[in-house]
This record gives C-alpha cells, structure tokens and sequence, in this order.
C-alpha cells in the first residue's frame, strides 16, 4: 500500500504521513484500505463501543452518604460517573457517527441523484423553472443527496450549475461536506474542497466535518481535511471537545498523530474539565494514552471535579490503563472532590487486580486523611476477595469513619463491622472478627443490627467475640439492655443473649411499682430508629415493662416474662406485667412463678453465676448435668 511505504521518521512539511500526497492518491489510498483485509501500518483499531457515558455528581439519600452508591450507603464517588439512574452527558460526541438521508416523497432529480443518473440529472439543472436551492421536505437540498451518496459526478454537475449551494446547510445545519464526511464519501469530500466548500462549519450540534471525521474513525478523511485548513482546536459538540478528544477515545494513534502536527493542543478540555488524555483513560484506550503521555499530556491532569485520569481508570476497571499510568509515575494519592482516592475506587468496584497494583503506592496517611477506609467500601459492596486482601496488606480492621462521613448515615455507623453485619455478610463478618474487629466501636452496636435481621449466627459471631450484650443506645436509652428490643421476638435469641451475661433483673425494675401505670404514649419519630414498631417513650429511659407493652411485642408478653423469670431470684412483677401475664389465662402459670418464694435450686444458680461469672462455670470441678443447669441449659440438675 502507497501510505506503508512511508517512514514514520521522515520530515513532515504537512500535518501527516499524508501531507505530500495529492487528493488522487489520497483517494487510491482509501480505495486500496477499503479493499483490502489487512489493516493499515498506522491505524489502530478503533474501540468497538463509544466511551463510557460519564455521570454526574447526584444527591444522597437521606441515610447514606453522596459517596457510596449501595442500598445503605453514599451514591456514586464517580467524579463523571453518577448512578446510571441520573441523566449523564457523553465526554465524545451524543451523536451517532452515522444517519439517514431524509425520505420524502422523492423528486425526479433527487431520485436520479440517488441512482447516478448523470444525463437525467444535466437536463433536469438545465429544465427552465428548475431551482436547485429549493429544498426537500425536510431542508435536503439537491447537493446533499449527491454528497450522501457518493455521486461525485452528479455533485459536479449541480455545482456547475448552481455554485452558491455549496455551503448550503440542512435543517440540522449540515453542510454538503458534512455530510459526505458523515457518510465516508471521500470523493465527493474532495470534489468539494476542490470547489472551496468551507472546511470549518458546524453543524447545529457544533460539530465540524473534521470532529465528523474523527468520530468516523477515517484517518484519510481526517488528511483531507487537514490538508484544506481544517481548524483542530475547535470546541466541538455542547460539552467542548476539539477533535483530539474524539481521536484519543477511539484509541487511533493515527489520527491523534496527523492532528498533533496540524497544531491539536494537549491541553485543552471540554466543559468537565476533561482533557485528551483523560478521555483515553476514561474510556480504556491504552495506545493512545501512551502516545499522548510520550508527546507530553500531563499524566496528573484533574477534570473540574478533581478526579485525575488514575482514578477514572480506576473506576471503569481499565486494568491495562491503570498499569501503565502507574508504570509512568502518575500519583496514586489525588484525591477526587468526594475526598477518595483511587484505591477506595477500586475498592469498591471489587477489582483485586487494581487493588492490588494500588496497594503498595498509595499513603496510608492520605487513607487517614480522606475520612474513610477502603475496607469501608469493599464491606458495604460485599467484596470479600478486596476486604481479604486489603486486611491482608495490613489495613485497620477497626478504621472509623470520620465525624463527617458519620454524620450522613442517619443510624451513625462508624465501623467497617458494621457495614458487613448490615449487608448480612456471614463471611465477611467472620473475617473482620477473626482479624481483631471490635464489635463495640459504633454508637449503635452491630450485635443490635444482627437481632434486628433475625440472624442468629451473626449474633452467635458477635457474641463470641466479645459484643457487649448489655449495651445501651447513648441517643434513646432503656432501662434494660437495648439488644432485647430486637430479640424478644425471637426467643432462642432471647434465650441465647441472657445465656451469655444479658442482664435480667434489669427487666423487673419498675419505678411506678404496683401504682398504676400512666397511659402508653408511642411516638415513631423519637424512638423506633427505623427497626421497631410502636416503642413507648419514657422520660429518664424506657421501662421494661413499656417497651414489652408496645403492639408488636405485647402478644409474646408471657413467654417472655417466663424465660427471665428463669434467670433472677426473687423479683416483684409491676402492675403491668401483671396486666399482661392476666390477660391471658394460659399465662397464670407464669404468675405463680414469680410468686415468692422462689425454689432454693433458684436461687444457688443465680448466686453462683454472679459469684463466679459465666466464664468460668466451665472450670468448676463439678458434675456435667450441675454445670448444663447453671448454664440454663433447661436439662434437670437429676441429671448430676
């Protein structure tokens, strides 16, 4: 082929390897390419999809914050690339590299313009009355139809005839030579830049035929144009991207070499503040990002939302791009506007490759100062693989959110143990435990959130590892541990909690006694937090007994007083207590339980377990069966 005997080295006096060549021998070039199967020495393939539509920045919900994009947690941390709910903007051009001619009802010129009619089409320009600058219906004029459909012959003829039409424009302001570009008519494209066409209107989007060009991926049409004073700089489509901007998405080093010598500036950006090289980077296009980065791009560029082309590649998990920004010393450690870093971008994709390649160049101190653990966000999304490997490179298993990342959750979790019990995650739980997680760092305790799920392998977990079973809610407190508003429904979990030291006589202290109880008030906003239905309001703390009235607990009244009733001495019930275990005739039984005097058996337990601990029962030099009692495993001390 003509073009691959040319050497790459060879001084350029135009803007390509195609500048000395003549339009002729341009054409030929085209016409051998399109025949041939083999691909050109210095084209490279074009990506098979346009770049990824970047996204913009969207709001959180009123319990999650703006970083995060889970059911529980902020919404994207993308700089572009917002929760594809929300409305985004293409970085290339929103328009398609090709279209349709217009098809109205068609006029005998138009049709012999379609079909190379050149001796029809002379004696219609000729016919008395024939206006050539009569548009179509939909503003396709004559010279439009001849440019889409490559009859240079015909484009001749009307030119000829009627010269004035050349710049002419459609109703979507595109020119005869847009036109031909859209729809890769290199003759025509010459036989009106031979005719002084304007190489440099745009059309109504505010593309140019050389914008055209380059979206259609047509090197030879791109020297074309550049040979007749194609402006490259130009800010093309409503986001502003020049031509270089489209080059480097569709990875053809070709074109972004012709237009760096017809003058194409690096530097340049659209509306986002995105600049060639990010585009490439964006978009996952790894010869033009290293040719860009060999002519000088600044690696370290940072769109209008502060993320830099690292963390964009990051984010649409560009392996290769990602390796080769790093093997060119690109900074790890800039963080986008949301304050993350790639890492936690990588993170929270669950790319383990790019984790681990981002791992040992990236500033734990810049980790501290962003607020937030990677180990956060691959526990919120569930990525094991990235949670084990990033505890494995050494990663703070008890790291809390900063104040203000805290702050936009409304139940304030602050641990990275936290996010795995909320997601249900077994494993990813039992990880964090095994790796020193402390189960008591949030505010509301994650023992609290696995009651509330029902999930009592979570609990046993916990529990295991030392959550404190009688913690309170510092922001609604109770009078009993809180982790029972949650269980009580569930009574092996109930049970389980007052097994492993949840306090019980806590349940029977009553300040109102056997008075009578003021009316029930329950009020959502200030108590249920989102997990419990109906939870009575207490000045001071909530009662037992209130919180044990609420709809949606009283119904289990008398089995619940039933199973503490095994774990205290003597205990007096409250007047509503009372009322609960008489509205049932089923649960007298349990009244005269609590009855004094309560058995001697009883009582020994209950002193033992607080002289001993429950610990420690285990090591008493005594019979399995009397051990099983003291643990309240209801098998009979007969047993001994």
């Amino acid at each position: 082929m003509a073009a691959a005997s040319i050497s790459r080295s060879a001084a350029f006096e135009d803007y390509s390897v195609y500048g000395n060549l003549s339009d002729d021998e341009l054409l030929q070039i085209a016409i051998e390419r399109s025949l041939s199967d083999t691909p050109n020495n210095y084209a490279i393939a074009a990506a098979s999809t346009p770049s990824p539509q970047p996204d913009l920045p969207s709001q959180s919900s009123h319990n999650a914050p703006a970083d995060h994009s889970s059911h529980n947690a902020p919404a994207d941390h993308g700089s572009h690339n917002a929760s594809a709910e929300n409305p985004t903007a293409h970085y290339s051009s929103p328009n398609p590299p090709s279209q349709q001619p217009p098809d109205p009802e068609e006029e005998p010129l138009f049709k012999a313009i379609r079909v190379g009619d050149v001796n029809t089409v002379k004696e219609l320009t000729m016919r008395p009355g024939t206006n050539l600058m009569t548009p179509s219906k939909p503003g396709w004029l004559a010279i439009h139809q001849a440019a889409w459909y490559g009859q240079d012959t015909c484009l001749r003829v009307l030119l000829s005839a009627q010269r004035g039409m050349i710049n002419k424009r459609s109703d979507l302001g595109e020119t005869p030579l847009f036109v031909a570009v859209s729809n890769k008519q290199l003759r025509c494209v010459q036989v009106l830049l031979e005719s002084a066409a304007d190489v440099n209107i745009q059309n109504y989007d505010k593309e140019t035929p050389l914008f055209r060009a380059c979206e259609q991926n047509s090197a030879t049409m791109v020297a074309v144009l550049l040979n007749h004073g194609a402006l490259v700089n130009t800010s093309c489509t409503s986001l502003g991207c020049t031509a270089l901007h489209e080059a480097a998405c569709r990875n053809n080093v070709e074109i972004c070499d012709m237009l760096l010598k017809a003058g194409a500036k690096l530097e340049l950006t659209n509306i986002y503040g995105i600049s060639a090289l990010f585009n490439a980077a964006q978009s996952g296009q790894p010869a033009t990002l290293r040719f860009l980065l060999t002519h000088g791009a600044d690696i370290n560029s940072r769109a209008a939302d502060g993320a830099t082309p690292l963390y964009e590649a990051t984010k649409n998990r560009h392996q290769e791009v990602v390796e080769l920004l790093l093997s060119h010393k690109a900074d790890p450690n800039k963080p986008g506007k949301t304050g993350l870093l790639p890492l936690h971008i990588a993170a929270q994709t669950g790319n383990d490759t790019i984790v681990s390649m981002l791992v040992p160049v990236t500033s734990k101190a810049a980790v501290r100062w962003s607020g937030i653990s990677p180990l956060h966000l691959a526990a919120e999304r569930n990525r094991d693989e990235v949670l084990e490997d990033l505890i494995a490179a050494g990663f703070d298993v008890n790291a809390q959110l900063s104040e203000e990342r805290s702050k936009l959750y409304e139940d304030r979790r602050s641990s990275v143990l936290y996010f795995s019990v909320s997601n249900n995650n077994v494993d990813a739980v039992r990880s964090l435990l095994a790796a020193g997680a402390d189960p008591n760092r949030d505010m509301f305790r994650p023992l609290m959130v696995a009651a509330r799920m029902g999930s009592m392998e979570m609990v046993e977990l916990l529990v295991e590892h030392g959550a404190d079973i009688n913690a309170p809610v510092p922001t609604h407190p109770t009078t009993f541990p809180a982790v029972y508003m949650f269980s009580m429904k569930f009574l092996p979990m109930f049970k389980f909690l007052l097994d492993h030291g949840g306090h019980a006589q806590s349940c029977f202290s009553c300040v109102y006694g056997a008075c009578t109880h003021p009316p029930i008030r329950t009020k959502h906003s200030d108590w249920d937090l989102g997990y419990s239905d109906g939870v009575p309001q207490q000045t001071g703390g909530v009662q037992f007994c209130e919180m044990i009235s609420a709809p949606s607990i009283c119904r289990w009244a008398g089995p619940i007083i039933d199973v503490l009733l095994d774990y205290v001495g003597h205990v007096t019930l409250c007047s509503r207590l009372l009322e609960h275990l008489d509205s049932f005739s089923d649960w007298s039984g349990i009244k005269d339980k609590a009855a004094p005097p309560r058995p001697l058996l009883q009582l020994c337990r209950v002193q033992v377990l607080q002289l001993v601990g429950r610990r420690r029962l285990k090591k008493l030099p005594l019979p399995v069966g009397l051990i099983r009692f003291l643990q309240h495993q209801e098998r009979c001390v007969h047993d001994c």
